[in-house]
């Protein structure tokens, strides 16, 4: 049995989430959901075997450094959560299913089984809402100062899915609002950057895209989701070189989606 203490946190455990670079300068504003593969002490290993814990089912393998990467080369804030996304997707409302996955991909989690609505509400409690409350802050500060924030969301993806291999290195996603991302692709294009697609590999369809549409949709903000593929970022070359690389596609795409952005004539965008 696994029991849910009062409060699923423990005083020594922190805050769920963390923000650096709080006061940083560029209109980015960095997000990284799946930072994370702790577990709160209060639920143990949540019953799940060791290699899931250490899998991607337990984390964006790779994401946070090169979050903190790209925060460090913009001089942008980034907010991430500091728990496991087994114990809370928050890239996922309370209503979805799959906040709380009883299976993700191959990896049984028999802690998030049989879940009743309180268990789920205290799940949120901790994790979700003081998560989205710090980005909404974060955000709305920014706005009531005057500027108009940015926000890109910092995610990676296993290269084999349900025995699937996944070729692409980077996919840029984006829901309603696909200006940013257009960009983005379209600044891929040309330096040549071979690997990127659009919406991959996964979609708006899939549920992915929740945080772009709370916080950038909401707010009529420029927003874009990033996949990289985790082995091209498991280690501190990789994490460097990924972050230099989307650095220079958001320093490429953000001038000319400033510029349609003040009214000047807007490409057709690409299929």
């Amino acid at each position: 049995m696994f029991l849910v203490a009062k409060a699923l946190l423990e005083p020594s455990e922190g805050s769920p989430v963390a923000i650096e670079r709080r006061e940083g300068r560029s209109p980015v504003v960095l997000v990284c959901e799946h930072a994370s593969r702790t577990i709160p002490l209060a639920l143990g290993t949540l019953g799940a075997e060791p290699e899931t814990l250490d899998s991607h089912a337990a984390w964006d393998i790779g994401a946070l450094a090169v979050a903190r990467g790209l925060s460090e080369r913009l001089d942008a804030p980034l907010v991430f959560q500091r728990f496991s996304r087994l114990v809370y997707d928050c890239n996922r409302p309370p209503e979805a299913p799959d906040a709380i996955p009883e299976t993700s991909e191959i990896h049984r989690v028999p802690g998030n089984r049989n879940l009743d609505a309180a268990m789920r509400q205290q799940r949120a409690d901790a994790l979700y809402h003081p998560f989205h409350a710090a980005i909404g802050a974060l955000i709305e500060t920014r706005l009531a100062a005057g500027s108009r924030p940015v926000l890109v969301t910092v995610h990676s993806f296993t290269p084999v899915y349900f025995g699937k291999m996944r070729e692409g290195g980077l996919g840029i996603l984006h829901d309603a609002d696909r200006e940013l991302g257009d960009a983005m692709l379209a600044a891929a294009e040309e330096i040549g950057l071979a690997g990127v697609r659009r919406n991959y590999p996964y979609g708006p369809a899939d549920g992915v895209t929740h945080t772009l549409k709370r916080h950038g949709l909401a707010r009529g903000i420029p927003n874009v989701m990033l996949e990289i593929r985790n082995d091209l970022i498991s280690g501190p070359q990789g994490q460097a070189e990924w972050a230099d690389r989307v650095a220079g596609l958001l320093a490429r795409a953000l001038p000319l989606f400033e510029k349609e952005d003040a009214g000047m004539p807007q490409k057709e965008p690409k299929a």
